[in-house]
């Protein structure tokens, strides 16, 4: 008996949906407008995809979502929870406060019930003061009934966490389980403040993802689909329901590293550079061993400044929608504005009032869309100047995401590659696959599972070799906890940096195991 998985992504511009045999085969695909609500265009493209592919619903066992949900909530500042912020770090970190660089707006919503408790621990795992207990039942009854998410932050939890899981279980004694609480060590680095950002954030999106989660799961069963559930996360892996509830500021950024992960399996290559072109934007990855390659600076979400771990990717406003301004000394603008999902009423070459990127290669007879008749009128020699500039701003940005000068491949995908020329300055070669327009569903569909660990480790208690081990391990542990199969874990990344100015011979470790989910075959 065949079985078949589905993979669904939320793009700005479109949702796509596709079916995949368990020989990874594309079954079946569509491209959905994405709808303002997100949820509404999700429903679309699952029920158009399964009528398409004619398949006996009975036979599809695993359903995976990349989803904008929990970073438009943040973005927009809509449908966030009422949480509570906890520093233990009194008297240590007194000086600056919860929130401090956050956006004023962003501040007001999350920023009601803030404190600060004794506790804490140096950078070697030493006590800076005991945890205030007392303080912690005071907090907890005072935020009852008016908080339904609790972020806790301590300082070098990384190290140790005794401190935030004490604080953890007080909070939960007293409010109960349903309010869910986030603890900075499971989320964020060291780095006290980036760390506390990334838990608020985390915090502040439970919500969004159960009902996301929720209504997901709901759609499958409107379809008659009984499928295990899981959620991309931005570093190209899958996670369980349960774990992205947990976590839910791990779903920013799995549209990219989806399509990078669709572009590793349909060109079979591994190591490489990835340009994804949508309706709004062009992004840019690197491949390493077959996963996105990690940013290692401070990420900003919605004006927020936070350190977990997010993809290298690199944004262009150039898509299929994006607008052309052009001036009457025919000197012209591109982007950064787009028409998004409605391309196909707003474009020149389907009756609207808009010159688009999409016109721009119409009217120079490198695609076949719409009607031509509708752009022929355009000057050729501007739209030729248009398109060299437009072809200019992904290769200055294909430059700067190249760690050396010798040129590289590039595989090309999205439904707004078709923008671009089969050479580029700066590629060794250019490859479209076959389902290049639905790379990102694919991508989905096809994930593993991942676990990662980042932590500061003392060498002299077990010595190095052990220590690794002990890194590794957890890494694979944390897979396990989000679906990953125990039997088919591999470590995929491991990167140990000794920390000369602290005793014991402290290295910090980060360890990434990934497998295939349980039940069935790895990629």
């Amino acid at each position: 008996m065949a079985n078949y998985r589905i993979g669904i992504d939320v793009g700005g511009t479109h949702t796509d949906a596709v079916i995949l045999d368990d020989s990874y085969n594309v079954i079946a695909q569509t491209k959905a407008p994405t709808s303002t609500d997100v949820s509404s265009g999700i429903y679309q493209a699952l029920h158009e995809v399964v009528k398409t592919s004619k398949v006996d619903v009975r036979n599809i066992n695993y359903a995976m979502l990349g989803t904008t949900h929990c970073t438009n909530a943040i973005v927009e500042r809509k449908r966030l929870n009422d949480i509570a912020i906890i520093r233990i770090g009194a008297p240590a970190t007194l000086a600056i406060k919860p929130l401090l660089s956050v956006p004023d707006d962003l501040k007001a919503i999350l920023g009601k019930h803030s404190y600060i408790v004794k506790g804490g621990h140096e950078f070697d795992g030493r006590e800076i003061t005991e945890l205030d207990e007392e303080d912690l039942y005071r907090i907890a009854n005072e935020i009852k009934g008016k908080v339904d998410s609790v972020a806790i932050t301590s300082v070098f939890s990384p190290v140790t966490k005794k401190h935030e899981e004490r604080a953890a279980e007080i909070i939960t004694e007293i409010l109960g389980d349903d309010v869910a609480v986030s603890l900075s060590s499971e989320i964020g680095n060291v780095g006290l403040l980036e760390r506390e950002n990334a838990t608020i954030l985390n915090a502040a999106v439970v919500n969004v993802a159960k009902s996301t989660a929720d209504g997901f799961i709901q759609a499958l069963e409107q379809e008659g689909i009984e499928a295990d559930v899981f959620f991309g996360q931005n570093d190209g892996t899958l996670m369980s329901v349960e774990y992205t509830v947990r976590y839910p500021i791990l779903t920013i950024a799995c549209g990219p590293t989806n399509s990078l992960r669709g572009a590793a399996y349909l060109s079979n290559k591994s190591n490489t550079l990835v340009i994804d072109v949508g309706g709004t934007t062009t992004d840019i990855g690197v491949l390493v061993n077959g996963f996105p390659r990690q940013s290692s600076l401070a990420v900003e979400i919605g004006g927020v400044r936070t350190n977990f771990r997010m993809p290298d990717i690199m944004s262009v406003g150039l898509g299929g929608g994006t607008i052309i301004q052009v001036h009457e000394d025919q000197t012209f603008q591109i982007g950064p504005h787009s028409v998004g999902y409605r391309l196909q009423e707003k474009a020149l070459i389907f009756g609207g009032d808009t010159l688009t990127t999409t016109d721009v290669i119409v009217g120079l007879g490198k695609a076949k869309l719409g009607d031509p008749a509708k752009v022929a009128h355009l000057d050729k020699a501007l739209l030729e100047n248009i398109y060299a500039k437009m072809v200019g701003m992904v290769e200055e940005a294909l430059d700067k995401m190249k760690t050396s000068a010798e040129d590289m491949p590039v595989i090309l995908v999205g439904g707004g590659s078709i923008l671009l020329p089969e050479e580029l300055q700066g590629a060794s070669e250019v490859i479209r696959p076959e389902n290049f327009g639905v790379a990102n569903a694919i991508g989905s569909a096809i994930s593993q599972v991942s676990g990662e660990v980042e932590k500061i480790f003392a060498m002299d208690d077990l010595g190095r070799e052990q220590t690794i081990e002990v890194a590794k391990n957890m890494a694979k542990e944390e897979a396990i906890n989000a679906g990953a199969d125990p039997d088919q874990l591999v470590i995929v990344d491991l990167e140990y940096v000794p920390l000369a100015y602290l005793p014991g011979n402290a290295t910090r470790i980060r360890a990434k195991a990934a497998g295939a989910l349980k039940n069935t075959v790895g990629v």
